[in-house]
């Protein structure tokens, strides 16, 4: 398996929920990255016991990203 970490992300378009909780169905990571550093994590499966308490880890330090310039952007 090869590391990924630190290596630039794939750009890509999608539909995406936004931390406002509308729907933007042109989301493009670069565009909203505007050039800052970016944590793309991914989750397997909805609803589930472990991806919610992952989620809520992240969004608790959400600042603390920010703080550093950086954005997180989760998939699911």
């Amino acid at each position: 398996m090869a590391v990924l970490v630190g290596k630039d992300a794939p750009d890509f378009t999608a539909t995406a929920v936004m931390p406002d909780n509308s729907f933007n169905d042109k989301f493009n990571l670069k565009s909203y990255l505007k050039g800052k550093m970016g944590i793309l994590f991914f989750w397997p499966l909805d609803f589930t016991f472990v991806c919610p308490s992952e989620i809520i880890a992240f969004h608790n330090r959400i600042d603390e990203f920010k703080d550093r310039n950086c954005e997180v952007v989760g998939v699911s």
